[in-house]
């Protein structure tokens, strides 16, 4: 039931107006059923008795000067019951809504501590896990709320119905809980099939998503050398146990469907049975303990069904919780608050940087003139996007320092030290949608001139304004409508935009052609004087151009001199 808990506390306001609104409506039925025992003895006897519930109805009908005849009797059944469905109507709908909300409140809650936690918290996480909570367990886990609530409502009308059969027979209502009880035993274990295979289905989509994820980044080799069906083999196990996960969950809540009715009508049947056989009692009242009785019943089974539902989906909601919490709980510490000035240059002093017990930096000593083209080389591993980290302040050294103008890092805002900075990964990040919001990423306000003056400075504008649909061409899934040297340039160019004072590019030009290649470096030196540029490069063109080389091997850095081109 801690799930009931944790909703009522999440959502207090909108569980509250949903309760509100569904017990309204079972107010209302209740207003039916009172006016449908005085029909019934109209009905049979032609007479209403001098107590019980009919008589507190008539009565009640009387004191507002209102004649209980046939007519009004059946009027008042009537509307309770149009009263009843619009509440219902009311509530389903804002349960849609309000699922709505909470699907897209867990999103953001996952987003946002997932993009404020630490460096080498993010870069440890699966991107296919990460998809997975943010659609399947998001959705998943409103499904829970949803069926939560349902559960809570549906219990409220059981109880005003179990309120009924009381007042009129309290025998019949003994009957009626040990009935349900009777059924709640026997159906329970269909409940826990069900919850298991929740848990299942949570677990196994987590693994395909991760795996279909790291499978699609890899189909061009796949299919370039014939081999297809190897994907086939690495999803295989994944889907078999989300197929069997599901299969489980198809069988329990088609076992409980299946099961309830049969001992519903055992239970009536019985019923029935003592009523007449046994107590003797009048046809009216009868009739109407029987249509309660089938009720009160069927809201249980309902009750029942709406639970299990809830706990097949509520393993996705503590799985999303829990990835949720434990981002939050690895949120970067942002210490500095002094404003970052960068008008000489960026310094590591003895810096030395370790990941656990490998030591990828010793006692590192840079220096980063501003204004100035600085290139790190060195083979893959040696260290260079560590010294990128540690500048932008991803990391944080171990020993020594990171200076900006003489102050440490760890007293800058870095927030605001990071929007000084343009950064170029290795990996062509573009999406699949036009130049435009390539450059701007969707920021709201940005004109096309500031576009163009960006792809203007990156190069990229020729080729740009060449093609079809300028700015407005899409570029195609991960860029691949434009050759390579075309996507470094607009990833140049959204480094650019915002105006930076370092332009960082990490092993940016690594994948291109020696003339694309050149043709960058040509672009980045004559950028060089109106910002500072930090290059990672094993390629000559760019450590040729540097003002300054530096050589990382093994951990440790010393000052090279440049490449001949």
């Amino acid at each position: 039931m801690a799930i009931f808990k944790r909703f009522l506390q999440r959502y207090p306001g909108e569980s509250a107006v949903l309760i509100f609104a569904l017990l309204l409506s079972g107010v209302a039925n209740s207003i039916g059923l009172s006016a449908l025992l005085p029909v019934l003895n109209l009905a049979f006897e032609n007479e209403v008795p001098e107590s019980g519930v009919e008589r507190v109805a008539i009565d009640a009908l009387q004191a507002v000067g209102l004649s209980p005849d046939l007519g009004l009797l059946l009027f008042i059944i009537l509307g309770a019951i149009v009263l009843k469905n619009a509440m219902v109507l009311f509530a389903e709908a804002r349960i849609g809504y309000i699922a709505a909300d909470v699907a897209t409140g867990l999103r953001l809650r996952l987003l946002q501590g997932i993009l404020r936690s630490r460096w080498t918290y993010f870069a440890g996480q699966s991107p296919g896990k990460l998809a997975n909570a943010m659609s399947t367990e998001a959705y998943r886990a409103s499904l829970a709320y949803v069926m939560g609530v349902r559960v809570l409502a549906l219990t409220i009308e059981s109880l005003i119905y179990g309120a009924f059969a009381f007042a009129v027979s309290w025998q019949a209502m003994v009957f009626a809980v040990l009935a349900s009880i009777f059924i709640l035993i026997l159906s329970r274990s269909l409940v826990r099939m069900g919850r298991d295979g929740g848990v299942l289905q949570t677990q196994w989509y987590r693994q395909l998503l991760a795996s279909l994820t790291d499978t699609l980044q890899s189909v061009k080799s796949f299919k370039a050398m014939g081999r297809e069906h190897l994907a086939d083999n690495v999803l295989s196990e994944e889907t078999s146990a989300l197929r069997g996960a599901l299969r489980r969950e198809a069988l329990a809540t088609a076992s409980l469907e299946s099961a309830q009715e049969p001992m519903y009508a055992l239970v009536i049947a019985g019923g029935i049975y003592f009523a007449f056989a046994l107590f003797d009692v009048q046809m009216a009242t009868a009739t109407f303990l029987i249509l309660v009785l089938a009720n009160l019943l069927k809201q249980v089974g309902k009750v029942q069904k709406q639970y299990q539902r809830m706990a097949i989906y509520e393993s996705a909601y503590w799985a999303l919780d829990e990835t949720i919490s434990d981002a939050e709980s690895k949120a970067e510490v942002l210490e500095g608050e002094k404003p970052p000035h960068f008008e000489r240059e960026i310094t590591l002093e003895g810096v030395s940087f370790s990941y656990g017990e490998h030591d990828i930096l010793k006692e590192t000593s840079i220096t980063i003139p501003a204004g100035e083209l600085t290139c790190l080389v060195g083979e893959s591993g040696s260290g260079k996007t560590t010294v990128t980290d540690l500048v932008i302040g991803l990391v944080r050294p171990t020993a020594g320092a990171v200076r900006v103008d003489g102050t440490d890092l760890r007293e800058i805002d870095l927030a605001a030290w990071r929007h000084q900075i343009g950064y170029v990964p290795q990996e062509t990040l573009l999406l699949h949608d036009t130049v435009r919001r390539n450059v701007t990423l969707g920021e709201e306000g940005i004109s096309d001139s500031a576009v163009e003056k960006a792809l203007r400075a990156a190069g990229a504008w020729p080729f740009v304004s060449a093609l079809a649909e300028g700015l407005d061409t899409i570029v195609g899934e991960r860029g691949t409508r434009i050759s390579g040297g075309q996507r470094q340039r607009i990833m140049i160019a959204r480094a650019l935009l915002g105006s930076p004072r370092l332009l960082i590019l990490d092993e940016a030009t690594s994948a291109l052609d020696p003339e694309s290649d050149r043709a960058i470096a040509d672009t980045l030196c004559a950028l060089r004087g109106e910002l500072t540029l930090l290059v990672v490069s094993h390629h000559s063109s760019l450590s040729s151009a540097a003002d300054r080389v530096y050589r990382v091997e093994r951990g440790a850095v010393s000052l090279g001199s440049r490449t001949p081109s």
